[in-house]
């Protein structure tokens, strides 16, 4: 066993971080809403729900339906728009020792551009991650469905600001590895696999839709083995980090998306079920490496692919 405490720090396309256990986007609001349960700055990031450059209503309700082992959701990126977050959700949550990451929305290039601009020159997003991969809104997955979209998004972005930058991918395709490459040749620092399945139920009394949207992005323990495959093929693909997510429950499911290849893994759906999650997967891995005799979490990454 080692004689010192493990260390859990990873470094994420330049971003340090003290560990390697994230709060996913959407599911975590501006962080500071998490404030009072637990101390938000003893985890690695936080990833704040999605910005959209203007406000956003979001989609008609019913917007959120619990599936088997999981919950399909239609919120359609309701948001107050860039400038009232910066404004009014960054100052607050800044103030928390933890690492900012800004996932950005839009509908067309310039719209990310402009995102990404703000967003650095604010001074205080630490990284960006690309959402292009959103099933619940309309032309949400158009950017993350398409090798040669992916990469002139990505490029854009890429010259429009020096912080660390993320694709979030979606498993909503044929070859996940193609968009994964397309993303990394155009500078693409990391990646996050795997954004949600897309996904509808129906009401079977009244024969509608359950989702005033219809369909919506299916999340929880039911996708974990296809993020879990996502995650090993996009390691096999690319030499940036990947930031697994995708059904992350506890530590155990946290363990395999890092031995799958995970650099790093963003906790989400689990939040709803238990809101101290995410720091007690941090304490878990913490023992894990202890129980073990691993100096170092990074020992870890991709040990299943050898």
């Amino acid at each position: 066993m080692s004689s010192s405490s493990p260390d859990l720090s990873v470094s994420i396309g330049g971003l340090k971080l003290k560990n390697p256990v994230m709060a996913a986007s959407g599911t975590f609001g501006y962080g500071v809403e998490y404030a009072e349960l637990f101390d938000i700055g003893a985890l690695g990031a936080i990833v704040i729900k999605a910005v959209t450059l203007r406000p956003r209503e979001g989609n008609r309700p019913p917007r959120v339906v619990e599936t088997p082992a999981g919950m399909l959701n239609a919120i359609g990126r309701q948001h107050p728009g860039a400038d009232a977050v910066i404004a009014e959700k960054l100052p607050e949550l800044a103030k928390h020792d933890v690492p900012i990451i800004v996932n950005l929305s839009g509908e067309a290039i310039d719209e990310y551009v402009e995102l990404a601009e703000k967003f650095t020159e604010c001074g205080l997003a630490d990284a960006l991650e690309l959402n292009v991969s959103c099933p619940n809104v309309k032309h949400g997955m158009v950017f993350g469905t398409c090798p040669e979209l992916t990469g002139e998004l990505v490029r854009a972005v890429r010259r429009a600001t020096d912080l660390p930058l993320i694709t979030k991918l979606s498993p909503n395709v044929t070859d996940i590895t193609e968009i994964a490459v397309s993303a990394v040749e155009a500078g693409s620092d990391a990646l996050s696999a795997i954004n949600t399945l897309l996904g509808m139920s129906i009401d079977v009394q009244r024969r509608r839709p359950l989702l005033g949207n219809v369909t919506g992005g299916l999340s929880g323990p039911a996708i974990k083995p296809v993020a879990l495959r996502c995650v090993w093929q996009v390691y096999e693909a690319v030499e940036v980090p990947v930031i697994g997510m995708g059904g992350i429950m506890d530590t155990s499911d946290a363990l395999e998306f890092i031995m799958a290849g995970a650099s790093a893994v963003g906790v989400g759906t689990a939040h709803f079920v238990n809101p101290t999650v995410s720091v007690e997967i941090v304490e878990g891995l913490q023992r894990y490496c202890g129980e073990h005799g691993l100096a170092s979490i990074s020992d870890l990454i991709g040990v299943a692919h050898s």
